[in-house]
């Protein structure tokens, strides 16, 4: 043979080296598969590879649905990988689904799991429900507050048990709808009561019409039962709302009282004023006395006589009015 065969022999040698050890990778993987009856074609898995699929997970998820009887095709799964989805928990949820005979499909599983839910776990509390506190443990407050018709302040607790709807888990309300719902319809039930003693009486009055009001509605969940964990007996409201609204009149009392004096004041200084503007026009006329005396004696209508008789006058009535008590400051103009 000449060299130049030798050559191509050799060139076909290698090739042949490299296509076993290109296809050896996903030879052993194709026979796992075909073992299983889950086949999946080595185009498939050379196209997984292309497309940077870890055809291991595909392959391995593929039997595993196979063999719990489950018909998830190989599209569906790498479609699934490639839109971000943990494909592993999907399979292991809608296998542990068909074990508890809850109905699964594949869509509505890699929708929950792409919404970033738990799917596994909600299909685990779908099969055993869990409890959820009412009040949860970050709520700001350790009770539910509530007032009764008598004033008397009511501190509840309460434990909800739920189980996922798996058909609503897509676009359904959260925990903590279902614990607003229900620590609304507490309040609401103590707030209807007319006397306190009635809910300490029978609180499970409160989880009847609770549960009635059909809390549930466009959440994720559906509430089994509801059990009140804890009443107890908190601040006579009423009465402290009476004492306040007491302090509020009566300090709206002392402020009219302090206004009506403020306005006294300001009339006695008014008065005052006045009394003292009337009294200097007073001193001005009385001023004006001396020069009418001197302005009647240089006329000539007032005589010396006269002037002594009015002096005299005005003498005897001061003494007049000092006898009386009165007065005993002269008349302004007398000497």
């Amino acid at each position: 043979m000449p060299n130049w065969g030798w050559a191509l022999v050799a060139i076909g040698a290698i090739f042949g080296l490299i296509l076993i050890a290109i296809l050896g990778q996903f030879f052993n993987l194709y026979i796992q598969a075909w073992l299983s009856n889950a086949k999946v074609n080595l185009l498939e898995l050379v196209g997984m590879r292309l497309r940077r699929v870890d055809i291991r997970i595909i392959v391995f998820n593929r039997i595993r649905a196979a063999k719990a009887g489950l018909q998830i095709t190989t599209n569906n799964l790498e479609t699934h990988y490639l839109a971000g989805g943990r494909v592993p928990q999907v399979v292991s949820a809608m296998i542990a689904a068909q074990s508890a005979g809850i109905h699964l499909p594949w869509n509505i599983a890699a929708a929950i799991d792409l919404a970033g839910r738990d799917i596994l776990d909600a299909v685990n509390t779908s099969v055993n429900p869990k409890v959820i506190d009412c009040p949860g443990h970050n709520s700001p407050r350790p009770t539910i507050d509530a007032v009764a018709k008598d004033g008397i302040q009511l501190r509840a607790k309460a434990r909800v048990t739920v189980r996922t709807n798996l058909q609503r888990l897509v676009g359904g309300a959260t925990e903590e709808t279902i614990i607003a719902r229900v620590g609304q319809g507490i309040v609401s039930t103590i707030g209807s009561a007319k006397e306190h003693k009635n809910v300490l009486e029978n609180p499970d009055e409160i989880s009847r019409k609770v549960m009635a009001s059909g809390l549930d509605a466009g959440t994720a969940f559906e509430i089994l039962s509801i059990d009140i964990a804890d009443v107890d007996v908190g601040e006579n409201i009423g009465a402290k709302l009476q004492t306040d609204q007491a302090n509020a009149n009566k300090q709206m009392a002392q402020a009219e009282a302090e206004k009506r004096r403020a306005l006294a004041v300001a009339e006695e200084q008014e008065y005052r004023a006045q009394e003292q503007k009337n009294r200097a026009v007073v001193v001005l006329a009385e001023a004006e006395v001396p020069k009418a005396m001197a302005e009647a004696f240089r006329t000539g209508n007032m005589g010396i006589m006269d002037y002594y008789r009015m002096k005299n006058i005005v003498a005897d009535t001061s003494m007049r009015d000092s006898i009386a008590g009165g007065d005993s400051k002269p008349a302004s103009g007398s000497n």
